[in-house]
């Protein structure tokens, strides 16, 4: 029975899915903060960690019923933006904040370390995140499935970088690499390969980040939010898009739409399937299940396809009818 842990901006979501019906945890720990992140490991899904802009990174020990702040001296940082679980470890964490910094966990969240150096990079002094152009943030960090010690981390906005020590070093963003990378996704048969949802478009690597190609084709909006590859078909993709900034994220002026594309193909837009996209609605976030299963999670609930995006259908979850002006932060789902 599928388990989708699923936040929008001041709530969090766990919510098991029968054969028949869909059933929902309400974090109240989390009711009203400012959520940006979850992550959890298919091998402990009772530990969940979830970051907020103000309230620093939380941790579930009981699949969502409750929380607690963990690592709240070591992580300087109020806002941790990114988060993520080793692949091969569920006790490695990894947690980036604003401004832009990287800690590491090697026991589930009790202790943690600044993985230094970040900043010290070259490009470094051209970071800005528009907003708030007087700082930038950690948006993403994505540990390659294949090496337990190389990992990408984009900064918002100006540079996606990795790491091949599990953050002892760095090394700066390459020339045909996204500068605005937004979410990136990578996939257990695929060594090698990563995918990249950006402000500036949409990207791939199939040599671990050396380098980068951007197909577009087909791709009529190119502000990319989130990505997802089918777990069965690593050269199945979708991702969400918008013309830019304000029509992604502003409710009043949204209009948001989700792509796919297979095998190499130019990319479809998946206009009139049952998933609400267009005018009103925030750009959705995106994950895989199954084999040809797909979740999008937006202002307007929570959605799955099990034709990989050929159709779609709601999953009813209550949300107090309070996100219709909000976005998603994120989305997990354990088969």
């Amino acid at each position: 029975m599928p388990t989708v842990y699923a936040a929008m901006r001041d709530s969090f979501r766990v919510v098991d899915l029968g054969s028949d019906t869909a059933t929902a945890r309400v974090a109240d720990d989390l009711d009203g903060r400012a959520l940006e992140c979850v992550a959890v490991h298919p091998d402990a899904p009772d530990r969940v960690f979830v970051g907020t802009f103000e309230s620093g990174l939380w941790r579930s020990a009981n699949a969502g019923e409750t929380f607690e702040r963990v690592g709240a001296e070591p992580i300087e940082q109020d806002a941790v933006m990114a988060t993520a679980v080793s692949p091969h470890d569920p006790d490695v964490i990894w947690a980036g904040t604003e401004p832009s910094r990287v800690y590491r966990s090697a026991d589930g969240g009790e202790t943690w370390t600044h993985c230094d150096g970040l900043v010290d990079l070259p490009s470094s002094d051209e970071w800005a995140f528009p907003p708030r152009p007087h700082t930038h943030h950690v948006r993403w960090i994505e540990p390659d499935p294949h090496d337990p010690d190389h990992l990408y981390v984009a900064v918002e906005a100006g540079a996606l970088v990795t790491t091949r020590d599990a953050g002892e070093t760095w090394t700066d963003r390459v020339a045909d690499s996204r500068r605005d990378t937004h979410s990136m996704a990578t996939h257990s048969d695929a060594p090698g390969r990563a995918w990249c949802a950006a402000g500036d478009g949409f990207a791939e690597t199939a040599d671990g980040g050396e380098t980068w190609t951007h197909p577009q084709e087909g791709l009529d909006r190119t502000y990319c939010w989130s990505v997802a590859v089918d777990s069965g078909d690593p050269d199945r993709v979708l991702v969400s898009a918008a013309r830019g900034a304000r029509e992604a994220h502003s409710a009043e002026r949204a209009e948001t739409y989700v792509y796919r594309r297979e095998g190499g193909d130019r990319w479809e837009r998946l206009d009139d399937r049952g998933l609400p996209l267009g005018a009103g609605v925030t750009r959705p976030v995106l994950a895989s299940g199954d084999p040809g299963e797909f979740y999008a999670l937006s202002n307007r609930g929570l959605f799955r396809s099990d034709d990989a995006g050929g159709s779609w259908s709601a999953v009813g979850v209550d949300w107090a009818e309070r996100i219709g002006d909000q976005t998603a932060r994120g989305l997990v789902v354990l088969a």
